[in-house]
């Protein structure tokens, strides 16, 4: 397989080969020099390539990709899954990373760039994501050449991971060392002592290398995929660092100074947004006057009105609530706004009838009008299915224009919240008017 180009059969059969063994293809890919690997890819459809490319390690995948030609080394890093491609840009030094990630959509390198930048102080900060472990299922023999590959210094233990990358192990390099080259990997690999989360305060990690005296921490991200290493230098300034924070508030002192900024400080990050804040107030009360008369005409209305804007809220604020965490924690990206949307609209719609039904009951125990039960159950309804649209649509808005969600989003929603319930309800009654008249 070593010809410049396929013969049309023995590409099909390799096409087959990689898209239903995408990961026995890329260990043979492996064990081979990462130009012979691109020179097989590059016969292949876009599409058959991608599967094994993303099974690759990344140290090689980086290797491959620098090979193909541009055109397929970019649409492989596009259409991956954001955590392949932001393990495989890990493994550049900045300069080169900007000028592969300036190739993309811009959509897509904006991702991109939110997944790779971790916040100060967290463990995916810590880490070193230029450790490559081994694949479980090698034998020693295939371990050591892989280790070789590698060629860094400084290494006494590697760790283990599963097809899909997750962690499994580790294994010593005296133990590769001293074992019979066709023993399998697994027999001399050890289980892990202590793994910290990439996304871990560093708080968090020192504890951990408090309970277990170790030299290297493993780090996964929130689907378990092995994704770094904190070092030993990382682990004891961190030790030191936390030490120093603890002195500092034992007299008072905040470390980032937020509880003690001065209020003048304070007023200048907050004051701005108390303002925008005012003004779509103004917008819901605007909402409001347009029905001015309808509320005199049936004082009930105005009962009700806060029932409506209060279940829309709390719902509005519950899809917030969980979009955000999945934004944060990385376990939702952009491109996964159909998913997200679907299903808090579905939930939101579920929700609305279940608390509608309950709100309907009730309303008929005080007021004995059905006119206003059906006011406020499709009221409660619309409001509560637009609650769980807005919900998950503004932070992932947010996220695609470059702004931080949890600056604006809870203002946004409100806005959204209010607005659709105050209009839903009253224009609702406006339209049921003639049969209100009749019972309220």
């Amino acid at each position: 397989m070593s010809v410049d180009r396929l013969e049309p059969a023995e590409a099909a059969l390799t096409r087959r080969f990689l898209l239903d063994y995408p990961y026995e293809a890329a260990r043979q890919f492996e064990s081979m020099p990462a130009s012979e690997a691109a020179r097989l890819l590059t016969d292949q459809p876009p599409h058959a390539a991608l599967r094994a490319w993303e099974a690759l390690s990344a140290d090689v995948a980086l290797e491959v990709m620098e090979q193909l030609p541009e055109a397929m080394a970019v649409h492989l890093l596009a259409e991956a899954e954001p955590v392949v491609a932001v393990a495989v840009l890990n493994q550049m030094e900045p300069e080169p990373r900007e000028a592969w990630l300036g190739r993309l959509n811009s959509e897509v390198a904006l991702e991109l760039r939110g997944l790779l930048a971790y916040a100060d102080d967290c463990a995916g900060r810590m880490m070193d994501p230029r450790v490559q472990p081994l694949r479980t299922g090698v034998s020693v023999a295939e371990a050591i050449e892989r280790l070789r590959q590698i060629r860094r210094d400084g290494l006494r233990e590697l760790f283990v991971v599963d097809d899909d990358g997750r962690l499994t192990g580790r294994v010593e390099i005296q133990d590769l060392a001293l074992s019979a080259r066709d023993l399998p990997l697994a027999d001399i690999t050890r289980s892990v002592v202590a793994f910290a989360s990439d996304l871990d305060p560093r708080e968090d990690v020192v504890e951990t290398l408090q309970k277990h005296p170790i030299t290297a921490l493993p780090v996964v991200n929130v689907s378990g995929r092995f994704v770094g290493v904190i070092r030993q230098a990382e682990l004891m300034t961190a030790v030191e660092e936390e030490t120093s924070l603890d002195m500092l508030t034992m007299v008072g002192a905040s470390p980032d100074e937020r509880a003690l900024s001065s209020p003048l400080f304070a007023v200048k990050k907050r004051l701005p947004w108390l303002q925008i804040n005012l003004l779509t107030a103004f917008l819901a009360a605007a909402v409001v006057s347009l029905f001015e008369s309808t509320i005199a005409q049936f004082t009930a209305l105005a009962v009700l009105l806060p029932v409506v804007a209060g279940q829309s809220g709390n719902a509005g604020a519950q899809a917030l609530a969980v979009t955000m965490r999945g934004l944060m924690l990385r376990e939702i990206s952009l491109r996964h706004w159909p998913a997200v949307v679907g299903k808090e609209a579905l939930t939101g719609l579920i929700n609305g009838l279940a608390v509608a039904a309950t709100t309907g009951l009730a309303v008929f125990v005080w007021s004995r009008s059905f006119a206003l039960v059906a006011v406020i159950v499709l009221a409660m309804v619309i409001s509560m299915l637009a609650a769980g649209l807005a919900g998950a649509l503004v932070p992932i808005l947010l996220r695609r224009f470059g702004q931080d969600p949890a600056t604006a989003s809870s203002i946004i929603l409100t806005t959204v919240t209010d607005v659709v319930g105050f209009f839903s309800f009253l224009g609702i009654a406006s339209l049921f008017a003639p049969m209100l008249s009749a019972t309220v």
